[in-house]
């Protein structure tokens, strides 16, 4: 007698073990042999991923079916056989970029690079800049002055003075976000402020993931009180721009995306070419030079100045 399947979604990855969870329970489950043998340039099953299973009498589970990803935040990584695509997380509702506006300085270009991976995946994203009690309200602002305008939200926070909770609650729930910056910005305080021991067990298996390399490594998103789930992804940072080809890089700056039509050239690189809308924008003060600095950067393969 076949074994009615159910559906849910991975919560937690372990050594070939997936916690599946929905409405009315939690199954730690294997993948179908079947679904191992199947050629993959990719990971299978994916923390994030919506499943088909069977429940076993024991408890235990059975991953008969992955549904298709509506978006993947993916990294490349080398393998035997060629790259393979390691999926950080499947399903993403948004992304949330977490940098401080001191200690450490805000590295911009990194947030830059990181925009331009949420634009390419299709993933939208959040920023939130955080210790706003060690900067003046007007230095906050102006450091992340360029983003609103080009439709990136900013929600500036502070667990020392409360700014910002409220906001920052009311943008994850609900939804699953996975969130990204670089080290001492304060993300496991903020998620404690918003939730006690949230920050705390985040970070406990984000540590236990960056050991080393033979450390087991453990994903797995963490449920909130008021619906949601976070995912912390400290593998972001190592993340290439996946997939862009530098033509298309223009299309991913929202600022410059829309003057591309206007150059004089379809191939044109905004560097140096006669005849360059961007660069003409660039001298009329339309975009940021900042910016378009990362730009370059990024397009030509140069250092990343963060």
């Amino acid at each position: 007698m076949n074994q009615p399947t159910l559906h849910g979604q991975v919560t937690r990855l372990l050594s070939g073990f997936y916690t599946v969870q929905n409405e009315h329970g939690t199954w730690v489950c294997r993948l179908r042999g079947r679904l191992k043998k199947q050629p993959a340039e990719g990971d299978i099953v994916a923390l994030g991923d919506r499943v088909r299973f069977t429940p076993l009498p024991d408890g235990s589970g059975v991953i008969e079916e992955v549904e298709p990803r509506t978006h993947a935040l993916i990294r490349k990584a080398p393998s035997a056989r060629g790259e393979y695509q390691q999926v950080l997380l499947a399903n993403p509702d948004q992304v949330v970029f977490v940098f401080s506006c001191a200690n450490p300085a805000p590295r911009l270009g990194m947030l830059d690079r990181f925009l331009v991976i949420a634009e390419q995946q299709g993933i939208p994203p959040w920023i939130v800049a955080n210790k706003t009690d060690l900067v003046t309200a007007e230095e906050a602002r102006r450091l992340f002055a360029e983003y609103p305008p080009l439709g990136y939200p900013v929600i500036f926070t502070s667990v020392k003075s409360g700014e910002g909770l409220e906001e920052l609650h009311d943008c994850l729930k609900g939804k699953l976000s996975a969130l990204a910056g670089p080290s001492g910005v304060g993300k496991s305080s903020l998620l404690n402020a918003i939730q006690p021991e949230l920050g705390l067990a985040v970070r406990e298996v984000s540590q236990a993931t960056s050991k080393g390399r033979h450390t087991t490594v453990i994903r797995q998103m963490f449920p909130l009180k008021d619906g949601g789930y976070v995912a912390d992804l400290p593998g972001l940072r190592m993340l290439a721009l996946w997939d862009v080809q530098p033509e298309e890089l223009d299309g991913y700056f929202p600022e410059l995306r829309g003057l591309v039509q206007d150059c004089a050239f379809s191939d044109c690189t905004h560097r140096s070419e006669p005849g360059c809308a961007v660069q003409a924008a660039l001298q009329r003060g339309e975009i940021s030079p900042r910016r378009y600095q990362s730009y370059l950067r990024m397009r030509f393969g140069e250092e990343e100045e963060e």
